[in-house]
């Protein structure tokens, strides 16, 4: 793909090739400085808990300064309301019922207080359930671009080797490999879930788990910018990197005691932070509320460090860093305000997240997209920007949304579907209908971005519409190939 055919796809054309960030985005695609990648992921974060998105409570300096140095995303979507569809998504460019992991990996006993031994745990669901290895990932792809890719965080595509972030394209990962951890034991109600690389680890129980996915992003950015073997005798090539930042913050921590202890931050930040907390009313919402602001600061104080590291050997402004939550806040201990609902909810509140680009030169400072786009959108965005082609005969669902974000056209996504089990929803343009066991209507999204107002009744015909787009959709689910681990095939 030569320049002129990259910015024709993207929709800049010829006329725009004197503009400086068009110019970078040809250059870089020539093989003279292809962006390195920072994608960081925060875990249950709410819509309104950034203060650039307007919340007043929690203190997110960091996040706040990488929106003034980019693009605030407020019309942006993930394509399941929890954890393990949506990251599937993210990472492959497809539907969940496209990609075949449209539901979670996960053991339900734990919620009946249930122990696993280990040798029960290593049959169960949660072990042996993992992404079709048919997909293939960004990272894969980035590769024929001569990147070094890295994992620190959350992985939740996957536990058996086969199924293990270095199998899948990344050339380092430490983290854990399920859906969630207690954040100093790293446990996941009892089972140790730590790797690093392929192999099982326990050398960092007790140490805050934000601060070792900052340790281990920081570690894989000097070690590519230096081209050296890190302490685990990994010897990176030099060339552009894609680091790949899935905090399990802040998610509630995932251990067997009762009550649950809900979000995880150290007592002393969250007192220097948040002023009086006592330990013994840690049930209490407030407590709950206040600990899960602290866990958002520390991850926020972690991204801070990250970017500075960016900025000490002077690779700030040939990085992509992306910002977004996997799906909307949990619980009480969220505000997704001003929308409807949370995590698990079909409302905008559990799919609608905020999200944050900043790429120096092509994106202008400081501002907002209020198109609508999606996570699905990332995998061929960062193909574009490596200069490689999407892989051969793989159907994406999202387009290169570059132009987008640097304000020079309109989104050409006009709508979008979600399913979780037997709760439905669909945008098509500005409506929205939701049927779920939370509650159903039709919503105009451009009046009621909170979903109050039920059109169902005044509207029938755009109501028949949408419905008839999402039955369209479900078809072309139903006749994509096949993947495992949940089709039946």
């Amino acid at each position: 793909m030569n320049r002129r055919e990259y910015l024709k796809l993207v929709g800049l054309g010829a006329a725009a090739l004197a503009v400086p960030g068009c110019a970078s985005i040809s250059k870089r695609l020539a093989g003279n400085g292809a962006p390195n990648i920072v994608l960081i992921v925060s875990d249950d974060q709410g819509y309104h808990d950034l203060g650039c998105y307007g919340g007043t409570e929690v203190k997110t300096p960091n996040l706040d300064r990488l929106a003034a140095g980019g693009v605030r995303l407020t019309n942006f979507y993930v394509t399941w309301p929890a954890c393990t569809p949506s990251r599937g998504s993210l990472l492959t460019g497809r539907y969940p019922q496209r990609n075949g992991t449209y539901d979670m990996y996960r053991n339900y006993l734990v919620d009946h207080d249930h122990l696993y031994s280990e040798h029960e745990y290593a049959v169960s669901f949660e072990m042996i359930g993992g992404m079709d290895t048919r997909e293939v990932l960004i990272p894969r792809v980035l590769k024929r671009a001569g990147y070094t890719s890295g994992i620190f965080g959350k992985w939740d595509l996957g536990q058996l080797h086969r199924f293990l972030p270095l199998q899948r394209g990344f050339d380092e990962f430490y983290g854990f490999t399920n859906t969630g951890i207690d954040y100093w034991t790293h446990e996941r109600y009892g089972v140790p879930s730590m790797r690093r690389g392929n192999r099982p680890t326990t050398e960092d129980k007790g140490t805050y788990a934000t601060d070792l996915f900052r340790r281990e992003a920081i570690r894989f950015i000097r070690k590519a910018k230096a081209g050296s073997a890190g302490h685990d005798q990994t010897r990176l090539r030099r060339g552009p990197f894609f680091c790949y930042v899935p905090f399990n913050a802040p998610h509630g921590a995932s251990n067997l005691q009762r009550p649950r202890p809900g979000v995880q931050a150290p007592l002393e930040y969250i007192r220097r932070h948040y002023g009086q907390y006592d330990p013994k009313d840690a049930s209490s919402r407030r407590a709950k509320r206040i600990r899960y602001m602290a866990a958002i600061t520390y991850m926020d104080e972690a991204i801070g460090q990250i970017l500075r590291v960016l900025a000490e050997h002077d690779l700030q402004d040939n990085t992509i860093v992306i910002f977004f939550s996997d799906n909307g806040g949990s619980g009480s201990t969220a505000d997704n305000g001003p929308l409807r609902g949370g995590k698990g909810w079909m409302f905008e509140g559990g799919i609608r997240v905020p999200c944050i680009v900043r790429w120096p030169g092509v994106i202008p400072a400081g501002t907002v997209c209020d198109e609508f786009l999606t996570a699905m959108e990332i995998f061929p965005t960062l193909c574009g920007a490596a200069g490689v082609r999407p892989p051969q005969g793989v159907v994406l669902d999202g387009f290169d949304m570059t132009a987008v974000l640097a304000g020079k056209q309109k989104s050409s996504r006009k709508e979008m579907f979600w399913q979780r089990r037997a709760d439905k929803a669909a945008r098509v343009g500005n409506f929205k209908w939701v049927e779920s066991s939370r509650g159903s209507g039709l919503f105009d999204l451009s009046r009621d971005v909170g979903e109050q107002h039920d059109l169902s009744k005044e509207k029938p015909d755009v109501l028949s519409k949408v419905k008839s787009r999402f039955a369209a959709w479900k078809k072309r689910m139903a006749d994509a190939e096949p993947r495992r681990p949940f089709r039946d095939f």
